[in-house]
């Protein structure tokens, strides 16, 4: 009697939904297969923000700035970067070397600018990990200053968030600054890294 007393009322439920459904189902045209092979031709065609990607080809010297701990100076180190683009203009490149902490450091990015999402999308691997870190965001009106986020795992748990702000000044300088907030405590600024083209 009990499951009765559930079945019934479950079953009430669904034949009220279905019909809505079905509506819902049915208003939804296929769309034809040529519209949807053009929607995906302009998806895949690079635009504003690759070509502005694509002024930052070539050799960058690098300084860096870390703030370990809260009220002391920074630690500061200079390093190289190589940005190449690839696919066809489709995605920025970059192969950074330098110093973190002290320690000998190499890290590499692939930066999009997803047309479909609208959104701005780095992917970063390093020698101090063995993760695949991902932030997306948004930029400005000209692209010029791009804001990311993202989080990832730390040892021991807990996850530790990022916020990247990516100043494109002009073609032969830019200016990266990440704040960062560990297990939910307080953000603040963890670097700073300022990247002049090599001449």
């Amino acid at each position: 009697m009990q499951r009765l007393s559930f079945v019934l009322p479950s079953l009430c439920i669904m034949l009220t939904i279905s019909p809505a459904m079905a509506k819902e189902k049915k208003s939804e045209k296929p769309m034809d297969p040529l519209a949807m092979m053009e929607l995906w031709k302009q998806a895949a065609m690079p635009g504003e923000p690759h070509k502005l990607f694509a002024t930052l080809a070539g050799n960058w010297t690098t300084t860096t700035k870390e703030w370990i701990e809260p009220g002391k100076p920074p630690m500061e180190s200079t390093g190289t970067a190589e940005s190449k683009m690839l696919m066809d203009g489709r995605f920025l490149h970059q192969e950074f070397s330098g110093q973190m902490m002290g320690q000998p450091f190499t890290g590499m990015s692939i930066d999009a600018y997803d047309n479909i999402r609208k959104k701005y999308v780095t992917v970063w691997v390093d020698t101090r990990g063995t993760g695949v870190f991902i932030m997306e965001g948004t930029g400005s009106a000209d692209g010029k200053t791009i804001t990311l986020g993202g989080s990832h795992a730390e040892p021991g748990g807990g996850t530790r968030t990022h916020r990247a702000i990516w100043k494109i000044i002009d073609a032969d300088n830019q200016l990266v600054e990440m704040y960062s907030a560990h297990r939910g405590q307080k953000e603040m600024k963890i670097m700073e890294i300022i990247y002049t083209r090599k001449q």
